[in-house]
């Protein structure tokens, strides 16, 4: 059987919701990624701080004016370069940017097993942080009231709600629930939510008690008296639940509420109202454009007694027109409701009153209702998200689907409206931000807003509004750079009234809504993008290829061991946003400088001050003496480096840094022979240089003279213990020794370091086995001083483990007694708390090291707990308070909550230079500045960095190449912000991590770029003779009537249409990767769309059968419905011409050498077939085999009648066996013959499955089919004639299907599997001498439109059935949030057209895929439980378990990527 394993997180946003969720205070942004949800928290950050940190950020565009392009100049406002000034005429001064960006931040994370339908708000006492709870709606009719619980910092399920029972099925045959457009939505009282599902039910979900919603809401104490006191009253729903306690529903049919309500298209509870009252939109009969039928659609207004499970109609308005197809509830003052249609936009009022305007000329067609007249906008409303963004202004943001933003105005009238408009936005004030179709609007701020995006990045978008020069003055006042205590609402208020753009955007035409008619509107809103959350969906194809590094180095060379041999180059997004995406599976680093140094253990590299000479000495400081004296500017200047020689003999050199490399160091006081380096750094704010050796510590000053040596000396029993681990943090450092014990030591105002006296008794009773310091910044472990005379170092914190694997925390300034102290910390538990207690004779894991230290980039951080085993594996815990008032004890509020981590380190070398190699230690590094980011280095045998964005959790991702022995962090002027590291082969490199706008880390777990080509891709091939890229693209082009139709010439008649329809016109364009650039593009006909593209190994001569890498392109000519389909096939070489002048990337085009016109049916898959170099075309209703002649022909000579439309074409390498996928009629499995040419159908799967992806795996002698349909499903089918129910092989035999949720693959491909020599699955094949064993393991990568990249990776039977056992006991042992079933969520359907026609002839025997997902939240488990489970399941250990889970987890299957 097979195990399916996700490799990338969904990343597209298909819902959003802005909500106080972590508290009644706070604002969160909830976000649905399908099946990921995802809570952020937003921050405010200086838009000049934020473009200084991200100089080439393309997220933030500057206003179009000369003033903007010019950098801001820091002296401005700073006093003491006021004099610098005058040194430079030449450098312009321009004024500070004092806007502010609003930020996300990403709170926490849950996997959930089911496919989010719907978010909603609603205002629950339930809750244990007493904010608001959240109401998911899943698919299939499912609901889940979730709260957010601060002690366990995760979400609680309040309450489950399934409508899966058949006896709410309206008839037998009708569709899966799935299958229906189900809407979610919520009273915005809160004391109601409704879900439509099925054909025309309503789910009713009530949240508070009749007697509280009636009595105490709307009581007014000065006129009905004192509120009375409530006894507690069991208002009973449904015969069991408490509805204060427990949220109750029933289901209402749509029909019983009114007979005209068959057809509900939209339904949305209003504002407003006393009783919860929800407008929707239906009709008597099915709308239909075909049909001719005009103003069918009804608005009714209904109101709900929920006591009584009754309604009643308020309002009713008919005749509207049948494009409609949602309800937007409106709040006060505008209230009623907005009913948006393809064409208008129509507002009810709570009176009945409407008003309504067209914004094209297909209004005036489609409706006889009554509407103003914009139809010269030309808009096209299918798909648009509408929001508010100023309630009282009466004023909402409209998304169009092709990504521009036009504003919506309604005209007020006291308390009535009296007309709407609607005004697109220029593309100078921001209209043109969003690249691409919106799914979800969600409000963050006074002036930001969240646009979620299923086709691009998910975008944070702000807005101000131009305001006259006497506005201006007097928010002048309002000075963000004063320093005054603003809260985040004030500074709000701020970005809100300051003026951004007055003096530097040219005068535009006034804009209606500055007319001063209506409330507060003053100016044109002009937006701005603020944030945005990375996206790698929809994938619509994908290819492996070479890529060359994206070093600046001119030595290629330097990046030999640190470069992959493929990349995986994925053809991403939609329309505008189009891209490409190149990712890895480890980190490549850019290689500035290589050095053969073999001798190398460790680096630690130090930016110290220069001693001031006594002449200089004085009150001036440091500032006016220069940078070289003032270490908070310089580079790094000096490295110590640590030696083992060939003979054993350990030394320590100190280094000059030069621009990309070092050079020894002489004249000094540093001696090598001291012994070997165990940690270095500096203290005493850069002016000392520290040493930690293992008999004792040297400080120098800042030209390395030394001025003080510590020896390890213990004077009660006159040993000399050895340092082991060290930690230095300003003006403290902490050594753990050998003898199990620790060493403090302070360094004072004279620059010496004094051993600081050990008051507790446990310090010097425990052993230790090690520990680190850190300097807590952010409050977490030690309570903030307020006052400002605070000394440096009050806030440093002592971390310990001890040999029992306790954790104790002190603060050294008070070394008395621990401050914390959790013994379970070998335990590895979920949370990690004081109390923990572990059950009695659980397994502990052998905890080596810990480490604590800030994770994150320029705009978050935050402290960290990482522990690292001997076996290598890290647990990465967050530090969080369940408490922070001042009252409660740090030992109750402080916890630590596992965050989950599938890596799993490469298992250890047993074979080492020597004993003394094999035992020794590298400890983690924490590096402050990797490229923007904060983070932790990993060294040893599998080198991991841990890297953390604002919108991520901490993420291990790989650093290619062998072990590494040492690493350092390398800032020079050469290498700003790089490092440096010795690796296991004796090879020093000099590195940097690509960063720039388009590179990314963390956000889907591995090395991402995205490279923006501004246009819609669906096809990509790498053509290896070139190291090219072939893709194939479309642009949107207005349809024109053939003039030279034959058979209707009245066409040439026909008037032109205001706003035509865009079809899409077919480019083949070519990318060298070296620069990533366009350097060829090949136009198709008018009408032609490439609809496959492909690099096939095609026989290009008959007589000397040579063969060559061609690039062969099928496409389709559509020139409307009423003309047949016609098609192409195209074959290209990539050629090598003269290049344009200074583009030397440009040495490479297009070379058409032959094609093929298919006069019945477009081509639409393309394959290698057979031995002789010959291609398989899916054209038309035929799969046929052509062969390419010399004169430039494609000579059929075999093929294959088909059914409908054929998506995909595969062939297993050399064999002949090819599959075809049918759109409509399922996987058709036959064989190609040479001798002669023939292709022969061996057997067929169900004609009812619809096959989007089909695949061989092969499985040692085993061939498994693998097709994919349009649900999700997953089935895996087999040839077998000896079958007695196949019908001797004329039908498939159907193993298993697996769902994948929402993220159905649509293409695949079989790939190479890497796995280790020692794994189960190949030794397998070796327990027969006489069986063969396979020479290269396969699975296949799936890709699907939510951005998630997966495989399905066969497995041996023992690893099947420990791996099934084990995920039958995680299902039981972890925690599964919302209260969904894992299990469920991937069976397949079991109704519908699916469950009356199965796949094929069942013989699965009860055996399922296994799901990788479940498997990968092993991790969660403490020590005891993963110890148990392993026994349980068969394995002869944790170590055993390990082994297998590496080979299935992760992208270890691919490590050629």
């Amino acid at each position: 059987m097979q195990c399916y394993t996700e490799l990338t997180p969904p990343t597209a946003v298909t819902h959003s919701l802005s909500l106080p969720f972590l508290s009644p205070q706070s604002s969160n942004l909830v976000v649905a990624r399908a099946s990921l949800l995802q809570i952020f928290t937003t921050k405010s950050v200086s838009a000049e701080l934020d473009n200084a940190l991200n100089p080439q950020n393309p997220q933030h565009p500057q206003p179009q004016s000369s003033a903007a392009d010019q950098p801001y100049d820091t002296r401005i406002n700073d006093d003491d370069g006021l004099e610098a000034s005058f040194l430079a005429a030449d450098t312009a001064l321009v004024r500070s940017d004092r806007s502010h960006y609003t930020k996300l931040v990403l709170v926490a994370e849950f996997p959930l097993a089911g496919t989010v339908t719907g978010l909603a708000r609603i205002k629950s006492p339930l809750t244990a942080s007493a904010g608001d709870a959240l109401l998911l709606a899943f698919k299939d009719a499912k609901m889940s009231l979730v709260g957010w619980d601060p002690v366990k910092r995760s979400i609680h399920t309040v309450s489950i709600h399934y409508y899966e029972q058949e006896d709410l099925q309206a008839c037998p045959w009708s569709a899966p629930l799935g299958s229906y457009v189900n809407y979610l939505t919520a009273d915005p009282g809160s004391r109601c939510a409704a879900l439509k599902f099925g054909l025309r039910n309503l789910a009713i979900v009530q949240f508070t008690s009749i007697a509280e919603d009636v009595d105490m809401q709307d009581w007014d104490e000065e006129l009905d008296g004192p509120r009375p006191t409530q006894e507690p009253s069991a208002a009973v729903t449904n015969g069991t639940s408490d509805s204060k306690k427990t949220p109750t529903s029933f289901v209402l049919c749509l029909p019983h509420l009114d007979s005209s309500l068959i057809h509900p298209v939209h339904i949305a509870f209003l504002h407003e109202y006393r009783e919860p009252t929800f407008g929707i939109l239906s009709s008597t009969s099915a709308p239909s454009a075909a049909l001719g039928r005009k103003d069918q659609l009804s608005y009714m207004v209904f109101t709900l007694d929920l006591e009584q499970k009754a309604s009643t109609t308020i309002l009713s308005v008919t005749g509207l027109p049948q494009d409609l197809y949602r309800v937007l509830a409106l709040p006060t003052p505008v209230g009623g409701a907005l009913l948006i249609g393809a064409n208008e936009l129509i507002h009810i009022d709570q009176s009945g009153k409407t008003h309504g305007v067209g914004v094209n000329p297909f209004s005036k067609q489609a409706t006889s209702f009554s509407l103003i007249d914009q139809s010269d906008l030309g808009l096209k409303l299918e798909d648009c998200q509408i929001d508010i963004i100023s309630a009282e202004n009466g004023e909402l943001l409209m998304v169009l689907n092709d990504g521009r933003m036009a504003l919506v105005t309604f005209r007020i009238d006291g308390r009535t409206v009296s007309g709407l408009s609607v005004q697109l936005i220029a593309p100078d004030c921001g209209g043109g931000i969003v690249p691409t179709r919106a799914s979800t609007l969600s409000r963050l701020g006074r002036t930001s807003l969240f646009v979620g995006s299923e086709e691009s990045d998910s975008l944070v978008i702000g807005w101000t509004r131009k305001q006259s020069q006497s506005t201006k003055r007097r928010h002048r006042l309002h000075d963000a750079s004063l320093g005054l205590d603003m809260d985040e609402e004030d500074l709000e208020d701020l970005d809100d009234d300051d003026d951004l753009y007055g003096e530097e955007v040219a005068p535009t035409k006034q804009s209606p809504n500055a007319l001063n008619s209506d409330g507060g509107r003053s100016g044109e809103l002009v937006f701005r993008l603020h944030d945005s959350l990375v996206s790698i969906a929809p994938i619509r194809d994908f290819a492996l290829g070479k890529v060359p590094c994206s070093s600046t180095n001119e030595e290629p060379s330097n990046q030999e061991g640190v470069s992959s041999d493929l990349s995986l180059v994925c053809a991403i997004g939609k329309g505008a946003s189009g891209s490409l995406a190149i990712m890895n599976r480890a980190i490549q680093p850019g290689v500035i400088g290589r050095f053969e140094f073999p001798e190398a253990r460790g680096f630690w590299t130090v930016a110290v001050q220069k001693p001031i000479p006594k002449s200089l000495q004085g009150d001036r400081g440091t500032n006016s003496l220069g940078a070289d004296y003032d270490a908070s500017t310089q580079y790094d200047r000096f490295m110590i480096v640590s030696k083992v020689d060939l003979d054993g003999y350990e030394t320590s050199d100190a280094y000059a840094l030069t621009g990309a490399g070092f050079e020894a160091l002489s004249g000094t006081e540093f001696d090598p022979a001291a012994g070997f380096t165990v940690e270095a750094g500096t203290m005493g704010h850069h002016r000392r240089i520290i040493q930690v050796l293992k008999t004792a510590v040297q400080c120098y000053d800042g030209d390395f003279g030394l001025s003080q040596i510590v020896p390890m000396l213990d004077e009660d029993t006159g040993a000399e213990p050895r340092v082991e681990y060290a930690s230095i943090v300003d003006p403290y450092i902490m050594l753990i020794r050998d003898d199990a014990s620790v060493f403090i030591a302070k360094m004072d105002n004279n620059l010496e370091l004094e051993e600081l006296e050990k008051e507790d008794s446990t310090l010097n009773s425990k052993k230790w086995t090690t520990g680190c310091l850190y300097e807590d910044r952010s409050g977490v472990f030690v309570t903030p001083p307020h006052d400002k005379g605070a000394t440096h170092g009050d806030n440093i914190i002592m971390f310990l483990l001890s040999k029992t694997g306790a954790l104790y925390i002190y603060d050294v300034c008070n070394l008395t007694t621990p401050i914390y102290v959790a013994e379970g910390l070998s335990y590895l538990p979920p949370i990690l708390s004081a109390d923990y207690a572990a059950r009695r004779g659980a397994s502990r894991e052998s905890l080596k090291e810990i480490l604590i230290a800030d994770l994150g980039d320029n705009i978050s951080t935050y402290p960290y707990l990482v522990t690292r085993s001997n076996q290598h594996d890290v647990t990465v815990y967050e530090p969080f308070r369940s408490s922070l008032a001042p009252t409660v004890e740090l030992s109750q509020s402080l916890h630590f909550l596992k965050l989950p981590n599938s890596t799993i380190a490469k298992s250890t070398t047993t074979t080492t230079e020597d004993d003394v190699e094999e035992q020794r230690a590298y400890p983690m590094r924490r590096c402050d500045d990797i490229a923007g980011y904060k983070t932790i280095f990993l060294p040893g045998d599998s080198p991991h960095f841990i890297l953390k964005s604002a919108k991520t959790l901490p993420k291990v991702i790989e650093l290619h190449g062998s072990g590494v022995r040492g690493m350092s962090s390398f800032h020079t002027e050469g290498c700003e912000r790089g490092f440096i590291y010795a690796d296991s082969q004796g090879v020093a490199r000099v590195c940097q991590i690509p960063a720039s706008p388009t590179t990314s880390y963390a956000e889907i777990g591995m090395p991402l770029r995205k490279l923006p080509l501004n246009v819609d891709i669906h096809s990509i091939t790498f053509h290896p003779t070139s190291n090219t890229f072939v893709i194939g693209c479309d642009t949107l082009d207005p349809f024109e009537l053939p003039k030279d139709d034959d058979y209707h010439k009245e066409w040439h008649l026909e008037k032109d249409l205001p706003i035509k329809p865009l079809v899409q016109h077919g480019l083949i364009k070519l990318v060298n990767p070296k620069t990533w650039t366009l350097i060829d593009t090949v136009e198709m006909e008018p009408f032609e769309t490439v609809m496959c593209v492909e690099t096939l190994h095609l026989e290009v001569s008959e007589a000397t059968n040579e063969r060559k890498h061609l690039v062969v392109v099928g496409t389709a000519i559509s020139r409307g419905e009423d003309l047949p389909i016609k098609g192409r096939i195209l074959v290209y070489d990539v050629v090598i011409v003269i290049p344009e002048p200074n583009r030397p990337e440009t040495d490479k085009r297009l070379k058409l050498i032959a094609k093929e016109d298919i006069p019945r049916g477009a081509v639409t898959a393309l394959s290698e077939i057979g031995t002789q170099g010959l291609m398989l075309v899916a054209q038309g209703q035929k799969c046929m085999v052509r062969g390419l002649k010399e004169d430039g022909s494609l000579l059929p000579v075999a093929f294959m009648d088909m059914s409908c439309y054929v998506t995909t074409v595969r062939e297993l390498k050399g064999t002949g066996l090819c599959l075809m996928g049918d759109a409509v009629k399922g996987v058709w499995f036959t064989g190609y013959t040479e001798e002669p040419y023939k292709m022969i159908l061996f057997g067929k799967s169900s004609p009812k499955l619809e096959v989007l992806a089909v695949d061989f795996l092969p499985d040692g002698n085993d061939l498994s089919i693998v097709a994919c349909d349009s649900d999700g499903g997953i089935h895996v089918l087999q040839f077998d004639p000896e079958h007695p129910k196949s019908l001797q092989g004329h039908l498939l035999l159907h193993r298993t299907t697996f769902s994948t949720g929402a993220h159905i693959p649509t293409r695949s491909m079989l790939l190479p599997r890497s796995l280790p020599a020692t794994s189960d699955y190949i030794s397998q094949y070796q327990v027969n001498g006489n069986s063969p064993t396979p020479s290269s393991p396969s699975h296949i990568l799936f890709s699907s439109l939510t951005g998630v990249l997966a495989t399905l990776a066969p497995l041996s039977e023992p690893q099947y059935r420990r791996l099934s056992f084990l995920s039958s006991q995680l299902l039981s042992s972890v925690q599964h949030h919302a209260g969904q079933n894992p299990k469920a969520y991937r069976a397949p359907v079991s109704t519908g057209a699916v469950g009356r026609f199965p796949p094929g002839v069942d013989a699965g025997m009860g055996r399922n895929i296994i799901d990788g997902a479940v498997l990968s939240r092993w991790n969660e488990l403490n020590a005891g439980r993963k110890a148990e489970i392993a026994g349980r399941v068969g394995f002869t250990g944790v170590d055993e378990m390990r082994e297998v889970l590496r080979e299935v987890l992760g992208m270890n299957g691919l490590e050629y990527l």
